[in-house]
């Protein structure tokens, strides 16, 4: 199920919030407000006002201290408004009418095979895989896939059928409708481009392309060891400032994309691209930070990072991690009364044990390459997305140095 962004905030501040994102056209009319755990609402967000969202400007405009945070959740309950709409939008007449064309007549249930979400870049739509795969779509010949996109408002059709398992997450796409699969997706003010049947792009990742672009990393050398397209590569040279970026990547396909989106952003100056597996890579004492941008894991990445760490001054880690919190079986009692500890806290509770256990195994493999003593310290755990209740995206920020 598709999963939708939404900005978290106290019940009794809900309204206030509620009304200042609607004023900003920012809030996705299309669902409801929903309740959460510990007393708060998450307030859906349109994805495309991702970007331009400033948490802090909001809380000080609500004159509020208390939580105020981006999160993603399963698509939540659509509003009366839109589930009038949605019963008769565009994309269903033309499909009844392209039926009727044929000697067919439209039957609800037909409804469930027609897309009721999809990726959007430009002016080309992307699928997903369980649309459109009942036998009487294909009495429509080569006259259906015109018809979707005229309903899509889209030029062009693509569908993803799954995630390849080649080691480098080709998505394999088909082209439905249309002369190429390039398209571009902006940012933050930052232009990506790439190839739909080649390499996937992530908008769940926004929140920490935003959270990098506000770092200062002027005069840094830093070190990017899965660069894919440039996803985290870019925003640490086009907005954190960086001196110089290292960008590692093995998919060729991706490297294509990543060297055109260098050069549009007009920062290829200061990157330099390694192509190939990057525990192979033949540099070591260069970088004052470095970014692992792998999930589920990053681990093996770890040992090349740390021997990638300025000796002298060491630097900071960003480690990316799935992080799974256990199932909430157990009861603890709180004035006599038998509850269930708060699902929030439990998961930060998960994220510190890992983060400690991370950081414990960092200074371990400092002081192998380095022969010397480092002392880490944990900067900060950002929560980017949940893929499941239990299944949670965080980054490590890892400070490392030599002692």
């Amino acid at each position: 199920m598709d999963t939708v962004p939404c900005v978290r905030v106290s019940q009794n501040n809900a309204q206030r919030f509620r009304k200042c994102l609607q004023s900003q056209g920012m809030l996705d009319l299309r669902f409801i407000l929903q309740k959460d755990t510990g007393g708060t609402v998450v307030l859906p967000i349109l994805p495309s006002c991702l970007s331009q969202l400033d948490l802090q400007t909001l809380k000080n405009r609500m004159a509020s201290n208390n939580i105020c945070e981006i999160v993603w959740i399963q698509a939540p309950q659509q509003s009366k408004r839109e589930r009038g709409r949605t019963s008769g939008t565009k994309l269903v007449k033309i499909i009844q009418e392209l039926l009727e064309s044929h000697g067919e007549s439209w039957k609800e249930d037909l409804r469930g095979d027609i897309p009721h979400s999809c990726q959007r870049h430009g002016d080309l739509v992307l699928l997903g895989d369980s649309c459109f795969s009942l036998p009487i779509w294909k009495k429509m010949g080569q006259e259906l896939w015109p018809a979707v996109a005229k309903g899509l408002d889209a030029k062009r059709l693509a569908q993803l059928s799954r995630i390849s398992r080649d080691g480098f997450r080709t998505p394999t796409v088909t082209m439905l409708l249309g002369d190429h699969s390039w398209v571009t997706h902006i940012d933050n003010g930052i232009r990506y481009e790439f190839d739909v049947t080649k390499s996937m792009f992530s908008a769940g990742n926004i929140t920490e392309k935003l959270r990098i672009a506000a770092f200062n990393c002027r005069g840094e050398t830093v070190v990017d060891l899965y660069a894919g397209i440039g996803y985290f590569t870019l925003p640490y040279l086009v907005h954190a400032g960086a001196s110089h970026v290292h960008a590692c990547e093995w998919n060729p396909d991706a490297i294509i994309a990543l060297q055109k989106n260098l050069e549009t952003n007009r920062v290829s100056n200061r990157c330099t691209i390694h192509h190939g597996d990057n525990r192979q890579l033949p540099m070591c004492d260069v970088a004052d930070r470095v970014n692992l941008g792998l999930i589920p894991s990053s681990e093996e990445g770890w040992p090349v990072a740390c021997r990638l760490l300025k000796r002298t001054t060491g630097g900071v880690l960003h480690i990316h991690q799935n992080v799974t919190s256990p199932l909430q079986n157990t009861l603890v009692t709180v004035n006599d009364t038998a509850q269930r500890p708060s699902a929030k806290k439990t998961d930060r509770e998960v994220w510190q044990v890992w983060a400690n256990d991370t950081a414990n195994c960092v200074a371990v493999m400092l002081k192998d390459i380095t022969k010397g003593p480092w002392i880490t310290s944990i900067q900060h755990i950002e929560h980017v997305k949940s893929y499941a209740p239990h299944i949670h995206h965080v980054v490590l920020d890892l400070e490392c140095r030599p002692l």
